[in-house]
């Protein structure tokens, strides 16, 4: 654990803030696996398709079924909370899906666990570009 604050002592916000890191070098690790002599900004336009809020609201639509009971009380908190950011590119369905996605990966992070983390994370990468 980076903090010696519990995970949820944190904002479903800042959780989200750690988690959206957490899960963008997550895909950056899955696409430079995969495509590993692309170039760099062919990388970065590849990430983006796994990061962005509707690829996120798939991710989270397909691990749903998979999360514990705590799991989806964090994502709903993270999904339910109000933010002063509108969304650029995404409608405001996907982004509170996104933001709750986001959360759940930050509070799963602090808490250290690696190993759930990872088996969410997977299915996340699995399922993003589903729709």
């Amino acid at each position: 654990m980076l903090t010696n604050k519990k995970p949820s002592q944190f904002s479903p916000l800042a959780l989200a803030y750690i988690g959206d890191g957490v899960y963008e070098l997550f895909v950056r690790t899955k696409v430079i696996e995969e495509h590993e002599n692309m170039p760099a900004n062919k990388l970065h336009k590849k990430t983006v398709q796994y990061v962005k809020a509707h690829a996120q609201a798939n991710s989270i639509d397909a691990m749903l079924p998979h999360l514990t009971e705590d799991e989806t009380a964090v994502y709903k908190r993270g999904r339910n909370t109000k933010s002063n950011t509108t969304p650029k590119n995404a409608d405001m369905a996907d982004y509170r899906k996104a933001t709750g996605f986001e959360a759940l990966i930050g509070f799963l992070y602090l808490s250290g666990e690696n190993e759930r983390l990872h088996e969410l994370m997977n299915i996340a990468y699995e399922n993003a570009l589903e729709k």
